[in-house]
């Protein structure tokens, strides 16, 4: 004898799983990033359409979520690094040492923060260099120190974190967006010594 209602179950039980995987890939989206239109350039990650018009969907409302006012196209773009150029995590417990190599930009900044991209309170209340004050050695090239514990020169502290990112902002750049950014272009970070 045939259910009545079994066909019912068998459309709900469908909805059901179609809502929670909508729900599941939702939440994966949002979580990683900034939509589809990625950027990359060795650890290095720009989402250029996200100050556009042309963002998708996910992007938008990642950038709802975070209330964040992200830099239009045509002022720049932001790169955010959260591993270095081994391919391992940033951890706070470890020094790095970032070296020298930026794209072409009439001004950028340098900066150490949380993963969801909020500043890391830290004791000397630097949160980050730009091209106008960091320190430079002959011929104009820099290294910018990541570690707990002071340095002299170029240093930013991660706080008590135990993961962080890197943010390098570039303002006014003529970096092509849709083409493939050369990773020997944007700097080096080098993990040196783990506590």
């Amino acid at each position: 004898m045939r259910r009545p209602y079994a066909k019912y179950l068998r459309a709900a039980s469908a909805m059901a799983a179609g809502l929670a995987l909508g729900m599941f890939a939702t939440i994966l989206a949002l979580n990683t990033g900034y939509g589809f239109s990625r950027l990359r350039a060795g650890p290095w990650t720009a989402w250029p359409a996200v100050g556009d018009g042309s963002a998708d969907p996910y992007a938008r409302a990642a950038v709802a979520r975070s209330g964040e006012a992200p830099l239009g196209r045509d002022q720049g773009l932001v790169f955010v690094a959260t591993e270095d150029s081994s391919g391992a995590p940033l951890d706070g417990a470890c020094e790095y040492r970032v070296v020298d190599r930026t794209p072409a930009a009439r001004f950028w900044t340098l900066s150490v923060a949380t993963l969801g991209g909020a500043l890391i309170d830290n004791p000397t209340g630097r949160y980050g260099f730009s091209s106008a004050e960091v320190l430079r050695r002959e011929g104009g090239g820099f290294q910018i120190e990541i570690a707990r514990n002071a340095r002299a020169g170029n240093w930013l502290s991660p706080g008590g974190a135990r993961r962080f990112s890197l943010v390098l902002r570039l303002y006014d750049t003529p970096l092509d967006v849709d083409a493939s950014a050369d990773p020997n272009a944007f700097p080096t970070i080098v993990k040196l010594t783990c506590a």
